[in-house]
């Protein structure tokens, strides 16, 4: 029988609107990465339209921006996270990280040895 480990999802909701989960941050996470809200979507799996309506959405439910976009020249232009933005991305994941060790750190206390092989 294999090991058993701990699996957990996260959002934040603020008056029971979702402002942040691990999908949404990683859709902020690409667009960071690749300079693209389209290369992002791509990436995800999602229309351009979808993931625009995202981060609208995120946007309104937070009451701040969290994206702008650059118009380019030749090469086209460029969506960047505002400072924000960053701040919130870093802010989530160490806060998913710290989540993640606690869940750890019960599980090995109250569950791992019930559900372990014998």
């Amino acid at each position: 029988m294999p090991s058993s480990e701990p699996r957990q999802k996260l959002w934040i909701e603020t008056g029971g609107q979702l402002v942040m989960s691990d999908y949404r941050v990683r859709l902020l996470e690409l667009v960071a990465e690749t300079g693209s809200l389209a290369e992002a979507a791509s990436a995800l799996g999602l229309s351009y339209r979808r993931a625009w309506g995202k981060v609208k959405e995120i946007e309104a439910n937070l009451g701040r921006p969290l994206v702008r976009s650059e118009v380019g020249g030749a090469g086209g232009g460029r969506t960047l996270l505002t400072p924000e933005a960053e701040e919130l991305v870093t802010a989530y994941r160490r806060f998913q990280q710290r989540v993640e060790q606690d869940v750890e750190g019960a599980y090995d206390a109250e569950l791992r040895d019930l559900l372990s092989p014998p």
